[in-house]
């Protein structure tokens, strides 16, 4: 069983994801939880793998519209670099906006993968581009699409400003319901359960930053894949 450090987990999509396909998934600190990423300096040759999405607000198209966003935590991606530098994994895993710049590890190259959720079994538009890092930059993965994809995408379920979104400019915003934004994150509606200590307004924000579960599983497939070619 490969152990895998999750960093900037969230609430666990990725993760999830992951340990589906038989990882077993350490979760690194997380603002969310208590922890700070910048204090963190994991064990060398322990885990087997990295995977995370540090936070991407500096580089967010949503940043045009709100330039006030990404000025706390606008760039961790540093932080990801030095943590894979430091535990020094057989592979890493980035997700990110499309517009974030490369990972830069030394002794390690990566390819990547631009990946749209309602091509590979999910149900909105949004986009994703992944990092696949391996010392040398030696091998690859494959993400097939569906062979049916939905016919009517729904727009992205967005964290920032406020939540979730419908519909993007123009004039009215429209909100969807708690319930429909778990559904179009692949989750359950009783993700969060009756007892959660978070508030609706929070829940957003955490939906909208997560990975759609349905492309985190398609995500891990390929790495799952990829890895037992390698063995």
């Amino acid at each position: 069983m490969s152990l895998v450090l999750s960093l900037f987990p969230g609430i666990g999509l990725l993760d999830r994801a992951f340990e589906e396909e038989g990882f077993c998934v350490v979760r690194g600190p997380d603002l969310l939880w208590g922890g700070d990423i910048k204090t963190f300096h994991p064990p060398a040759g322990v885990f087997d793998g990295v995977i995370g999405g540090p936070p991407c607000q500096a580089f967010s198209s949503l940043k045009q519209l709100y330039p006030a966003a990404g000025k706390e935590h606008g760039n961790l991606i540093p932080e990801f670099e030095r943590v894979v530098r430091e535990a020094r994994p057989a592979w890493f895993l980035m997700e990110n906006v499309t517009r974030a710049p490369d990972p830069d590890v030394l002794g390690y190259g990566f390819t990547t993968y631009d990946v749209q959720d309602y091509l590979v079994g999910g149900f909105t538009l949004r986009r994703r581009k992944w990092w696949f890092g391996t010392p040398g930059g030696k091998g690859g993965l494959e993400i097939p699409p569906v062979k049916d994809p939905v016919s009517n995408p729904h727009q992205t379920v967005l964290a920032s400003a406020g939540g979730p979104w419908k519909r993007l400019g123009g004039g009215t915003v429209v909100k969807p319901p708690l319930r429909r934004c778990l559904e179009l994150q692949g989750l359950p509606p009783d993700f969060f359960g009756d007892d959660s200590p978070f508030l609706e307004s929070a829940k957003y924000g955490m939906i909208g930053n997560g990975v759609p579960l349905p492309m985190g599983r398609a995500i891990a497939k390929a790495v799952r894949r990829a890895l037992e070619e390698q063995a």
